[in-house]
């Protein structure tokens, strides 16, 4: 445990109150929750950081609009300082702005499908004032916001750390308890070909609602240059590799390049979110030479935000995707049509 944890250690029973106390009152005061007039899909956990919200979302709004319909994804959009809030991220939005995240989902998913805001009910409006309008909104990271009505509630689960050690913050990762299990209408279970199944199955029957699981995996199937239009198609390697990212949990991504058959001889771990300078970019340069790496890699959470200098090595992004979310999406569809036949 970090010493920030252990100095914060004292509040912890002061923070499993106010979140017992805040759940209790929108279940006891459903007026409390603001409604849209389109349905809305919340993607969520029940821990901090590194289940892969983002890229179930980004999933799910591909998925869901080659299959005909219009979603938009709503996102807090967590570290962007915007001069209006909401904003629609475009694919030239500045990340100090709109956050690292939301910008990266729009550059997949084109203008216009993406709106960021700190309150969650003033961001969905204005997602549905986009032109054309979307019929459907997908809430990324929404569990623990309530404010905001959703008609389907998908709860992930990364299949590796599950939920730590069980305690909440600031002692574990949890940021509620695990009862909140039974709000959810199904349970994603992300790095699901490396998880306990029997472990997880017995946990969601104790707390979780009865509702379907689902099992998906982040497959990395191709390299592109940060600096050009190069892409190598996996399984070809560009030789030894340094890796770095600012991810809530770097490990998984360290293990992610292995899976997909991608070694690396060093990585360098950096805060969540942060952004890094040209200097630390050089920086890394350095120290991956010196490992004996001969390119470095990081994620496409990472590259949006690379202001990156004229380096003498390449600097690969890792192009990740969801693998085995079929079923998922089938059922998400089935769900939708049921809402719109009420």
């Amino acid at each position: 445990m970090s010493l920030l944890r252990w100095l914060l250690a004292p509040l912890a029973p002061l923070y499993g109150t106010v979140v017992r106390l805040r759940n209790r009152a929108f279940d006891r005061h459903p007026g409390r929750t603001q409604g849209v007039p389109a349905p809305v899909l919340s993607v969520g956990n029940l821990t901090t950081g590194g289940t892969g919200k983002t890229p179930v979302a980004l999933h799910l709004a591909e998925a869901l609009a080659g299959s005909g319909r219009r979603p938009a994804i709503v996102s807090r959009g967590y570290g962007g300082r915007r001069p209006v809030d909401p904003m629609t991220v475009t694919p030239g939005s500045d990340p100090a702005q709109t956050g690292d995240e939301p910008l990266m989902m729009a550059r997949r998913l084109g203008p216009g499908r993406v709106v960021v805001g700190r309150r969650r009910h003033a961001a969905a409006l204005r997602a549905l004032a986009l032109d054309p309008a979307p019929d459907l909104l997908i809430l990324d990271d929404g569990f623990q916001h309530r404010a905001l009505a959703r008609d389907l509630d998908l709860l992930l689960l990364d299949g590796v750390r599950a939920w730590g050690n069980g305690r909440m913050l600031p002692l574990g990762d949890l940021r509620e308890p695990m009862a909140g299990a039974a709000r959810a209408d199904c349970l994603v279970v992300t790095r699901g070909s490396r998880a306990d199944r029997p472990r997880i199955l017995a946990w969601w029957a104790r707390w979780g609602s009865g509702g379907p699981v689902f099992w998906v995996d982040f497959r990395i199937g191709a390299l592109r240059r940060l600096d050009g239009p190069e892409r190598l198609e996996l399984p070809a390697v560009p030789g030894p590799l340094f890796a770095f990212c600012a991810l809530g949990h770097p490990e998984a991504f360290y293990a992610d390049l292995l899976v997909a058959g991608l070694p690396w001889v060093g990585t360098r771990s950096f805060r969540d979110h942060q952004a890094l300078t040209p200097r630390q970019l050089l920086a890394l340069e350095a120290e991956a030479r010196a490992a004996g790496a001969g390119a470095l890699v990081c994620t496409e959470k990472d590259a949006v935000k690379l202001d990156a200098p004229a380096l003498a090595m390449p600097l690969w992004v890792a192009e990740q995707r969801v693998a085995g979310g079929g079923p998922l999406v089938a059922w998400v569809l089935e769900r939708l049509a049921g809402l719109r036949a009420r």
